[in-house]
């Protein structure tokens, strides 16, 4: 957020973060909390709303200007993650939900599927295992009797 234009509006309340309204150049905007680094730097830090000129909208938690702790992250074709984010990428426990309908429920590292997960198809059967990315050997069908 270090490109600033004087009509940013910040509001500050006393001691904690800083709440901004801020219109990014390329036409991104976010609305939420801040904080100066030691530099003066305004960074997006806490919890807040990041919406892109192209329609994707991350809401969730800020550390040091990067999606980082609990959000949510809507893609404009209609998928979504939902879960812990890291350094800007998925990582951690989370749900994706694919544009079809499909769902993944799982372990992520680095925006990848990585470890215990279940899928579930768009005809609602749950196949769970070990998913390392795009390969997924040796998936078992749940069987609901």
């Amino acid at each position: 957020m270090s490109d600033k234009k004087e009509s940013d509006y910040l509001e500050t309340h006393g001691e904690g973060p800083i709440k901004v309204s801020y219109i990014f150049p390329n036409g991104d905007r976010y609305e939420g909390e801040c904080s100066r680094s030691a530099s003066g730097t305004v960074m997006r830090s806490g919890t807040g709303k990041h919406t892109s000129a192209g329609g994707v909208v991350y809401t969730g938690e800020w550390q040091e200007d990067k999606m980082h702790g609990r959000g949510s992250l809507r893609h404009p074709s209609g998928a979504l993650y939902e879960g812990e984010f890291k350094d800007n990428m998925y990582n951690g426990m989370g749900t994706y939900t694919f544009v079809d309908g499909s769902m993944y429920k799982g372990h992520f590292h680095n925006n990848r599927l990585e470890g215990e997960g279940a899928f579930t198809d768009t005809q609602g059967l749950v196949w769970t295992g070990e998913f390392h990315g795009k390969a997924a050997l040796g998936l078992k069908m749940q069987h609901n009797i």
